[in-house]
């Protein structure tokens, strides 16, 4: 079911835009001898619905890799790791790092029953997934950065603000915590909280999403919000039921990165690099700007990028004249910045 509902949004959602024409890959967006790939690896079936992700191990030689895992974006409800196909090949063509495209539950799943929770608790899966196995893919678990656009940023961010905040009894108003999709044989929620949760070494995020108790009590769970139509589903609360922001703020919050950060003598979070388009009108550089200065007023290394002349999903992969988005014409200077960002920190010698 999940392969043919997506696969129909995909068509409406070409239609819409006149094609979504992919245009011949320039030289060094993809070169596949640089890298392996091992496409569609199950990692998780939470409730029967089965999750998997792409994955790129460089070519190089060397023993490890640093791994980079990507989130898609859509507002939780359209889209799958396709849309991050050209974005993945691309990191695997010009940089050297294990990349993960990821996929993960939609809303609009299960017969719109999937919850915002049960989406991070997906996201947090798959981390620990590649922490678990990412070494059968040359990819060393000790080094693991988190990146995703829109949505998919949300989720990289909430891996950073809350992967300690696990239990097995999952995400409820008195435990404002999460129980993973996977979970290491013999490992529990709260073994993993205890030895330290969910840690990465580095987060790129993408015209991210940053305050869903802010989008809950606007208009987001309305058909005011398009991604209802184009995922197929009927709007309701993003928690299920008669759950409202103006109800149950604190479950809100609790899924918004913005509301969610530590201060640092309590933890310190992994550096991050924040990125948004000049004419972004959906998460405006306001936005992704009041993000940034939450990060840096509580302690934390965060540093940003804005693309000027840019609008949202100019990551995604092929051509979209509807958003003014192109995948070959405005990804790589993007990328190559998040790169530059990456080797920093996990190739510091290589980059005086």
């Amino acid at each position: 079911m999940k392969f043919i509902t997506r696969k129909w949004i995909a068509i409406l959602l070409c239609t819409l835009s006149f094609g979504c024409a992919t245009p011949a890959e320039k030289p060094g967006h993809n070169d596949p001898s640089k890298y392996t790939l091992a496409p569609n690896v199950l990692w998780a079936s939470p409730d029967g619905f089965d999750l998997s992700m792409d994955i790129y191990t460089p070519t190089s030689g060397k023993d490890s890799y640093p791994v980079l895992m990507i989130f898609h974006g859509g507002g939780w409800l359209i889209n799958d790791k396709s849309i991050m196909d050209q974005a993945a090949k691309y990191f695997a063509t010009n940089s050297e790092y294990v990349v993960c495209n990821v996929d993960y539950r939609l809303l609009g799943d299960q017969d719109n029953t999937v919850t915002i929770d049960q989406i991070v608790e997906d996201t947090f899966g798959a981390v620990l997934w590649a922490q678990d196995n990412i070494r059968t893919y040359q990819g060393d678990p000790a080094r693991l950065a988190v990146t995703g656009d829109s949505a998919g940023a949300h989720l990289a961010a909430m891996v950073v603000n809350r992967g300690q905040q696990l239990s097995s009894q999952g995400y409820t108003v008195k435990t404002l915590s999460f129980s993973p999709s996977y979970l290491p044989l013999g490992e529990t929620a709260e073994s993993i909280a205890q030895n330290g949760g969910i840690e990465v070494q580095a987060a790129l995020l993408s015209y991210g999403a940053f305050d869903l108790y802010h989008r809950g009590m606007s208009s987001f769970e309305t058909w005011k919000n398009p991604f209802w139509l184009l995922g197929g589903a009927s709007p309701r609360s993003i928690f299920g039921g008669e759950i409202t922001a103006s109800a149950y703020p604190e479950l809100y919050k609790g899924v918004s990165p913005a509301h969610t950060i530590p201060m640092r003598a309590k933890r310190t979070l992994p550096p991050q690099l924040l990125t948004v388009g000049s004419v972004d009108t959906l998460t405006t550089p306001a936005l992704v700007k009041d993000y940034l200065t939450k990060l840096q007023s509580a302690g934390h290394r965060a540093e940003y990028w804005e693309y000027a002349d840019k609008r949202h999903a100019y990551l995604d992969s092929g051509h979209n004249p509807v958003l003014g988005v192109s995948f070959a014409e405005n990804a790589p200077p993007a990328l190559d910045v998040m790169i530059a960002f990456l080797d920093g920190i996990f190739y510091p010698k290589e980059n005086p």
